[in-house]
């Protein structure tokens, strides 16, 4: 896009300043080219009433070329992985010729859709304080939060063709194991909190049984029972030595691509703090359902706020209604002074 503009500006101007020159001198044309005067029947230049040809001063001295404006230039070209790379607490080997392409296929790939990672990054606004905090409370490193990109791109709802389900990307089997309900009203693989609590709990038990992030990582996306084969079958001890499948040997490094861009999304994005979605001012109630089961709209309508916004700030309700029984909700906090984010009542029913 840049050099359409330069090319663009450097065109346009040459033919201001060639119909200048042909307006003082009557010396250009259209083309570029010295127009010679006719000659006359005997072969001399013919004579023109305008007088005597004017004569062409030389071209004056060029100054330097000014320097081009950086949003005119060609987007993924500015950036750079950095010689030194961090991870987890760990040095990444960045040096290694493999690792450095790997990692930057990733790191190219994302910035390569400048809009989706200028979304992807105002999401990290409202999807990860609920990690930050968990992780901070368990000791576990910050940076495992940016698996969230990789798995869901921050989506409570996301769903693959693997069955798995929710931000964290679940399949059924392995949210029953960390006791994740999964019913035909329900699933808890959606709830960004519940989730969380659940993903943390399950890398936490890889770590401990590999005693590496990189491994404990490539065995969320794979398996550590995959993992432990490759490692045992191909005698090293390494994740970036380690043969594996192709999305499992891209997950790590897309990982770390997604930290070095979403970590400093003012460098890469030109976005700051306030640009990225704000945390939703929300509370958990408690909802008794008497009847066989009651429609979300009458909940919302009860809380205050509508029905869409409710399947929203809930997307673990697959149904439109709560079944008999005691259910805890998320709402949008009414407090004294107002209602300050997203919280509208809803219109009287008719």
């Amino acid at each position: 896009m840049g050099v359409l503009k330069e090319g663009v500006t450097r065109r346009v101007g040459l033919l201001v300043v060639g119909g200048a020159f042909l307006a003082i001198t009557g010396m250009a044309t259209a083309t570029g080219e010295t127009p010679q005067a006719p000659e006359s029947s005997t072969g001399a230049p013919a004579s023109s009433s305008a007088g005597p040809p004017v004569a062409i001063t030389p071209d004056l001295p060029r100054g330097p070329e000014p320097r081009l404006d950086p949003r005119l230039r060609p987007f993924l070209s500015n950036y750079r992985l950095p010689d030194t790379m961090m991870f987890a607490g760990d040095k990444v080997p960045i040096h290694v010729w493999q690792v450095r392409e790997r990692i930057e296929f990733e790191f190219y790939r994302f910035l390569e859709d400048e809009g989706d990672s200028i979304i992807l990054a105002k999401r990290t606004g409202r999807c990860f304080p609920p990690a930050e905090r968990l992780l901070a409370e368990r000791g576990m490193p910050d940076d495992l939060k940016f698996i969230l990109l990789v798995e869901s791109k921050c989506i409570s709802a996301a769903y693959s063709r693997a069955k798995a389900s929710g931000p964290w990307q679940f399949i059924p089997s392995t949210g029953r194991l960390f006791s994740l309900t999964n019913n035909v009203w329900k699933d808890e693989r959606r709830n960004l909190e519940l989730s969380t609590e659940a993903a943390l709990k399950y890398l936490k038990r890889l770590h401990d049984l590999l005693g590496d992030w990189n491994l404990s990582m490539a065995a969320y996306n794979s398996g550590e029972n995959n993992v432990q084969k490759a490692l045992r079958e191909q005698r090293v001890n390494d994740y970036w030595k380690l043969h594996l499948l192709q999305e499992t040997m891209r997950y790590v490094p897309r990982v770390i691509a997604v930290k070095e861009i979403f970590s400093q999304p003012e460098k890469y994005l030109g976005l700051t703090k306030t640009d990225l979605y704000s945390p939703l001012n929300t509370q958990i109630v408690t909802v008794n359902v008497k009847e066989k089961q009651r429609h979300l709209a009458s909940v919302a309508e009860e809380f205050g706020t509508y029905f869409l916004e409710l399947k929203l700030l809930n997307p673990e309700i697959r149904k439109d209604y709560l079944p008999k029984g005691t259910h805890r909700i998320k709402v949008p906090r009414n407090d004294d002074d107002g209602c300050p984010v997203l919280c509208y009542k809803a219109e009287p029913s008719r």
